[in-house]
C-alpha cells in the first residue's frame, strides 16, 4: 500500500486562528449540533403507534333491550333531570378504535332528531355510542351525602 504524503507539509503549521470570529469552546461547538435530529418526530410516531385503542363493541339483544328500557325511563322523568351512569364509546381522533368512558351526571335532554343524549354539564353523547345506561338511586345518594 502506497502512502500519500501530499499534506505532510501542513502537519507542522500552527492551528489557524480567525481574526473575525472569537474562539469557540468545545461546549459551544457541541451546542451547534444538538438541535439536529435525523428522525424528527420519530419517537412521537412510535408512541402513537404503540398507544392502544379499543374496538367498538356491538351490544347484545339483551343489552339493547335494557338500554332502551332505561332510556324510556329517563325520558319519562326528564323534568327531574335523572342521575345516570353512562358507559359509551369515544372514537379516537387519530387512529381506528377508541376508548370507553363511564360518566355520572344528570340528563338534561334527549334530542331525538340528533340522536343525542345531553347531560346537565352540556356533555353530548350519541345514542348509538352508548353501551350501558343505569339510573342512579338519587334517594340513596341524598342519604349518603347527608
Amino acid at each position: 500500500m502506497e502512502q500519500d504524503h501530499r499534506y505532510d507539509d501542513l502537519l507542522d503549521l500552527p492551528h489557524p486562528v480567525s481574526q473575525k470570529h472569537p474562539h469557540m469552546s468545545a461546549h459551544e461547538r457541541a451546542a451547534q449540533f444538538s438541535p439536529f435530529a435525523a428522525l424528527t418526530g420519530h419517537s412521537a410516531a412510535m408512541e402513537e403507534t404503540a398507544r392502544l385503542t379499543d374496538q367498538k363493541l356491538e351490544p347484545s339483544e339483551i343489552q339493547l333491550e335494557e338500554l332502551n328500557a332505561n332510556l324510556l325511563s329517563v325520558q319519562q322523568h326528564i323534568r327531574e333531570k335523572p342521575a345516570v351512569q353512562i358507559t359509551y364509546f369515544v372514537p379516537d381522533a387519530r387512529k381506528s378504535g377508541g376508548e370507553y368512558l363511564t360518566v355520572h351526571g344528570h340528563v338534561r335532554h334527549i334530542d331525538e332528531s340528533a340522536q343525542m343524549l345531553i347531560l346537565s354539564d352540556e356533555t353530548r353523547i350519541p345514542l348509538c355510542d352508548i353501551l350501558g345506561l343505569t339510573l342512579e338511586d338519587t334517594e340513596r345518594q341524598k342519604t349518603a351525602d347527608g
